[in-house]
């Protein structure tokens, strides 16, 4: 594993104000993590789509297309700062080549629900034992502009891991600072052109790691269920201005 910290950048787990200057982040421990999951699903039900989707599924998914089961596992590993879990996809692949994402993948036939699903793609891609992780909660489901409805399960692992990811998909596991995604100060809310048109999307740059798409907007989410958790008001990405090359 490398870029636990991306050239020393450190983080601390210290109380600081965010960008609205009205709250604290408080420690990120598997309590309060629990604590927080347990009110995804009010968070979901309340039907705000800034806790779900950039907006793209409406605009690239035909509405009597259905869309596809898949699952991703956000994975919090038990660090003095906890951190999550990325990989980064191989150059080669058809699908999201070189991207940074959770590991996770379509739902088959043996899986018995969406842990399952998460559990087994994350043995597969970064080869770690399933059994050492305990799944703490469920994020609001999300949806893509590819035709996938994903569920990101949370996981918590109480010791360090090692990974051994497989060649063919994973070209790295890294980590990164939990208390850094989860900061409304670091979430982007950007726009390009992309086939035609100007395309919105979220980001979150992490020194020279660039997280966006569907894994930064489940980040989002992420964020936006602990402010629905801590009764904090709901802090908006920045918007960056178009890029239109």
């Amino acid at each position: 594993m490398s870029g636990l910290y991306n050239g020393g950048m450190k983080y601390s787990q210290s109380p600081r104000k965010t960008v609205s200057g009205d709250r604290m982040q408080t420690p990120i421990t598997k309590a309060r993590l629990t604590q927080w999951l347990a009110g995804s699903a009010a968070v979901a039900e309340s039907g705000d789509n800034r806790f779900a989707d950039d907006g793209e599924t409406l605009l690239m998914v035909p509405g009597d297309r259905p869309l596809k089961a898949a699952s991703v596992l956000v994975l919090v590993v038990n660090h003095p700062v906890p951190t999550v879990v990325f990989t980064q996809r191989t150059p080669h692949l058809t699908d999201h080549a070189g991207q940074i994402s959770f590991p996770g993948g379509g739902v088959e036939p043996g899986d018995i629900d969406a842990a399952a699903t998460a559990l087994r793609e994350a043995e597969e891609e970064m080869g770690i034992d399933r059994r050492g992780i305990e799944i703490i909660g469920e994020l609001p489901q999300y949806t893509t502009g590819t035709g996938y409805r994903i569920t990101p399960v949370v996981g918590w692992s109480p010791d360090p891991l090692q990974y051994a990811p497989d060649p063919s998909e994973v070209a790295e596991v890294f980590e990164v600072p939990a208390p850094f995604l989860l900061d409304p100060n670091n979430h982007r809310q950007e726009s390009a052109m992309y086939k035609g048109r100007m395309r919105s999307y979220f980001a979150i740059p992490f020194g020279p790691r660039y997280i966006w798409g569907a894994t930064a907007g489940m980040l989002i989410t992420f964020s936006r269920v602990a402010e629905h958790a801590e009764g904090w008001g709901v802090t908006p990405p920045i918007t960056m201005a178009p890029d239109s090359a």
